[in-house]
């Protein structure tokens, strides 16, 4: 019998997957919350009942988005700090893990914002592609610090996430030009700074993030343009300390085109790559909360953090 998942935790896996809940720190911010719901509510009376519902929710949680390294990292702090004898004692030690995470996670993103801001200057001209929190982090700092932006925003097909970003750096007062996605090699040479975020990061330096993030690194450097990559330590991608290859999710076809588009059309095969990787080569700084890396030595940082393998306790027995 399968252990009892609570409807909150249910809920936000279907955002999860439905991108109703996105971002890295926010998915991340989110698994840690219903993995603490699931540990208030639950009703078991056997620690081993009880670990297996924490490891049954985020399971539950995990398999939602297999790109999204955030969200096993914020399952593996909280499943880590869940220990004790007793089912009062699992409870407590769950429930603080993760607060204390959550907490950890509003200090990241600040400190991060405060270490990207220092690559602005007043009155540069940013690039993004997608929506970043992170980024924004890093344009608030700078704002905050009283230098003047403007931005160049790529709408990012097919989900338009890009609007998300315009909207609000707009609120914040940046004057903001949106342009469709193959418009970006046009404006690069008015553009002082491309500043995305990143969905995980390699080892070896490579960034993983929405589609399209590679083919403007590649133009950015043609043009000469720096192209800085803003991403929380919850980011990076342990796995591929060992080998593994990022697993790159394909999303459904409808968002590219309509079922009756498609059927006038006719025969045709619809891909829709969520992410692609952009090789290190083409980006000149990753800026986390622990300062700023070259993309090549972003395998000490996370060799640092994470060790030389990874754990996946919601797969482990109980």
């Amino acid at each position: 019998m399968e252990p009892a998942i609570h409807d909150d935790v249910a809920s936000v896996a279907d955002d999860i997957a439905s991108m109703e809940v996105r971002g890295a720190a926010t998915i991340a911010r989110a698994a840690a919350e219903a993995l603490r719901t699931q540990a208030q509510s639950s009703d078991a009376t056997d620690p081993q009942a009880f670990r297996a519902e924490l490891r049954a929710a985020a399971r539950t949680l995990h398999d939602t988005r297999p790109t999204a390294v955030s969200l096993p990292n914020a399952l593996r702090y909280v499943l880590g700090g869940m220990t004790g004898g007793t089912v009062e004692a699992l409870r407590d030690s769950t429930v603080e893990t993760a607060t204390d995470f959550l907490s950890r996670l509003d200090r990241a993103q600040d400190a991060l914002g405060a270490v990207g801001a220092n690559r602005l200057r007043d009155g540069d001209t940013i690039m993004t592609h997608c929506h970043s929190t992170d980024v924004l982090a890093c344009v608030r700092h700078a704002l905050d610090d009283g230098k003047a932006l403007s931005a160049i925003v790529k709408e990012t097909r097919p989900r338009n996430q890009g609007h998300i970003t315009a909207k609000q750096l707009r609120e914040w007062g940046v004057p903001v030009t949106l342009i469709v996605d193959n418009a970006a090699r046009r404006y690069l040479n008015d553009v002082d700074q491309v500043l995305v975020g990143a969905d995980s990061i390699a080892a070896d330096g490579s960034v993983i993030n929405k589609i399209g993030t590679s083919g403007l690194a590649v133009n950015a450097r043609d043009r000469g343009t720096p192209f800085m990559v803003a991403a929380q330590t919850i980011k990076l991608h342990p796995a591929t300390l060992t080998g593994h290859t990022v697993e790159i999710e394909m999303r459904d076809e409808a968002e590219v085109v309509d079922p009756e588009t498609r059927a006038e059309i006719g025969d045709i095969t619809v891909e829709n790559p969520a992410f692609d990787v952009t090789p290190p080569r083409y980006v000149d700084a990753i800026v986390t909360e622990r300062g700023q890396f070259p993309p090549e030595s972003v395998v000490w940082l996370m060799r640092e953090l994470y060790g030389e393998g990874t754990r996946e306790p919601w797969a482990e027995p109980v």
